[in-house]
């Protein structure tokens, strides 16, 4: 997993920029990734899986977003990301 600097730096559309669809959908990829790793170890930590859903249904709403605004950048973001097969 990166760190949340190395997602800015890769995803930014200019320096500073940290509110653009591609970086949130990074950031939030990012900490997924780190919960579902989290959830191999501690299978019954329910309060942080209600943490994770809420990650996951942002992330699906702003991929959303993204798909209706840049369908190009969308097709582009899910391959870099490993996302959606």
């Amino acid at each position: 997993m990166l760190a949340r600097n190395e997602i800015l730096a890769k995803y930014q559309r200019f320096p500073g920029d940290t509110g653009s669809p591609e970086v949130q959908i990074a950031l939030l990829s990012g900490d997924i990734e780190q919960l579902n790793s989290h959830f191999r170890v501690h299978k019954k930590d329910n309060h942080s899986r209600q943490g994770l859903l809420k990650k996951v249904a942002l992330r699906r709403r702003l991929l959303k977003y993204l798909k209706t605004r840049n369908l190009k950048g969308y097709s582009i973001l899910i391959k870099q990301l490993g996302l959606r097969g």
